[in-house]
């Protein structure tokens, strides 16, 4: 909690200090009454006049009236920090997710981080709103109170103290075992949102293997877990509550019996009516220091649940990032446009390299091909190009420079990457074609949308004002495939690159999107994915990758000859002549 506490500024920290302020006099207000309910008493059975009375009754009027303005001003001013901090916390994780490379994101799934962006933001958001007002209130209420309640009778400091002992023993009891428990509850709640998204996510598959049954216990086994934990920490809640409001009403009791007791043995009628004052005065001081004990245990049953919280999102917004942001804004002009030298690379806890010793070039304006197994690593080598992440060894340069030298913004800049699962948000066509270069006009986008030959669906809708759901989810396969191409295009930058973008679209559709692409971008550098020849087997070369190694490179008709791999591949394809 404390060091999420740096992320606000210094006019929240006043803020809270003038909440503090509020606090405090309201307190002062609030134990200002009872003094004044005695003398109002003793003024009575004294038979002083009206005036006197009324006046003494005014102060209190006041007091009550100070009392709950200074409530409303400190719940203001808090609520306000509160919120504004809040807001902070959400916009720190995003800003640090988004600089995040796969690398980081594998220490976290998406469900923890959409709980620490929302839950856990909440719990802190309610901890400083309410548990910052109770951790200034409750030790200057205790201190008040008792130092007034020390000057009463001592039976009746006695009994108080017997009090407050019980209460103390009772809530340290139910905090050893309701604090663990909240520990885990921001856990559970992860697992419920991963099981309700997938359930959400996955209705299709869910119903197409009738697996409704499965997926429903396994979200009530979640809901139970979340479930339970909650009920455990309310139960013991529930006991605590009543059990002080008795020992409150027990102290009022004995304060009064024992009270009795002395008027009675009171020599003239003026001690037993300051004894009856001041026994009316000492319970309501009673009723504010057992009060302050209830107040103590809101805070430790919050403040908790906050710190887990507060952890949580810390992990996050602490993270170390891996690919570091370089100064280089400038581009060489070279011949060589991408170059990969000695190249390894293994995932985060993997023992074993993905990629070993990769090592070729792509001169400016060739289109360049890789094949492979499933698995064999493809994707990898591209996701080194834009620093997606860092090559374990050897170097990676673009325009003769270091990728990991270049300004990411600069480097990224510089290419259009069409993903090999077409990730499109929620909004309009225009808004997912313009993605990479907003301010392009209407033209260049339907230009962009022609190549891939998804014009005749914007056509037949409401042109770049369709609707797109999130992830495409009202589009085929293909249609978000020609999309996600289309961005990359009207992006218009030096470097394509096509990871498997073409698998979804059918060999007509995926020639002429092909044939579009060469004419339109001639000149540009282009790296291709595929796991199908027929897209492939016009490219100016073709890199064969097995295993994380590269066991061949040339033009079709060479690997034709000199590559088994190849060869099987396109045996098994029943390739025979890309269409043009």
């Amino acid at each position: 909690m404390k060091s999420i506490l740096r992320f606000l500024k210094p006019i929240h920290w006043a803020l809270l200090v003038l909440m503090a302020v509020f606090v405090s006099i309201q307190v002062w207000f609030d134990l200002e009454i009872p003094g004044y309910m005695s003398r109002i008493t003793v003024l009575l059975n004294n038979g002083s006049s009206a005036d006197l009375i009324m006046n003494e009754g005014l102060w209190m009027i006041l007091c009550s009236i100070g009392s709950v303005l200074c409530s409303i001003c400190a719940g203001g001013v808090a609520a306000y920090v509160a919120s504004e901090f809040a807001k902070i916390l959400r916009r720190e994780q995003f800003l640090k997710v988004q600089s995040f490379s796969p690398q980081e994101m594998s220490r976290f799934n998406i469900y923890s981080l959409i709980t620490r962006s929302t839950n856990d933001v909440t719990q802190v958001q309610n901890a400083v709103a309410r548990t910052s007002q109770l951790i200034v209130k409750v030790p200057v209420m205790v201190y008040i109170a008792l130092t007034k309640v020390a000057t009463g009778s001592w039976e009746w400091t006695e009994v108080t103290a017997i009090g407050i002992i019980a209460i103390v023993i009772v809530q340290s009891f139910m905090l050893f075992y309701v604090i663990p428990r909240y520990r885990k509850v921001q856990w559970y709640t992860d697992g419920m949102n991963r099981t309700v998204r997938e359930g959400l996510t996955g209705v299709r598959v869910i119903r197409a293997f009738n697996a409704a049954d499965y997926q429903n216990r396994k979200a009530d086994e979640a809901n139970d877990e979340l479930t339970e934990n909650n009920l455990y920490a309310s139960r013991l809640l529930a006991f605590t509550r009543p059990f002080n409001g008795v020992v409150q009403n027990i102290l009022t009791v004995l304060i009064y019996i024992l009270g009795a007791g002395i008027i009675l043995n009171s020599v003239t009628q003026d001690d037993a009516l300051t004894v009856f004052s001041n026994m009316v005065v000492f319970s309501s001081y009673v009723m504010y220091v057992v009060s302050s004990f209830i107040l103590l245990a809101h805070v430790a049953m919050g403040l908790p649940r906050a710190i887990v919280s507060g952890k949580r999102i810390r992990e996050v917004i602490d993270t170390k990032i891996t690919v570091v942001d370089g100064d280089v804004t400038e581009s060489k002009e070279d011949d060589l446009c991408i170059s990969f030298k000695d190249v390894s690379f293994a995932y985060p806890n993997s023992s074993d390299d993905t990629l070993t010793g990769i090592s070729f070039d792509v001169h400016r304006g060739e289109t360049v091909a890789i094949i492979g197994q499933t698995g064999s690593g493809k994707s990898t080598i591209l996701n080194l190009i834009p620093r997606l992440f860092d090559a374990t060894s050897g170097t990676v340069e673009v325009d003769g420079i270091d990728v990991k030298d270049y300004d990411l913004d600069h480097l990224r800049s510089k290419i259009g990457y069409a993903t090999q699962k077409a990730m499109l948000f929620k909004g309009t066509a225009r808004f997912n074609i313009g993605y990479g270069r907003p301010d392009c006009s209407d033209e260049e986008m339907m230009g962009a949308a022609r190549i891939a030959c998804i014009d005749s669906y914007l056509y037949d809708n409401n042109g770049l004002d369709s609707e797109i759901e999130h992830m495409g989810s009202n589009l085929s396969g293909g249609q978000r495939q020609r999309i996600s191409i289309a961005r990359a295009i009207c992006k218009k930058p030096e470097i394509y690159i096509f990871d498997d973008t073409f698998s979804a679209l059918d060999y007509r559709t995926d020639a002429e999107v092909r044939r579009n692409i060469r004419k339109e971008t001639s000149g540009s550098t282009i790296l291709i994915v595929s796991q199908r020849i027929v897209t492939i087997a016009d490219a100016d070369r073709i890199i064969v990758i097995s295993d994380g190694r590269i066991v061949a490179s040339g033009k079709h008709s060479e690997l034709m000859q000199s590559c088994d791999i190849y060869r099987e591949m396109a045996a098994l394809q029943e390739y025979k002549e890309a269409p043009q």
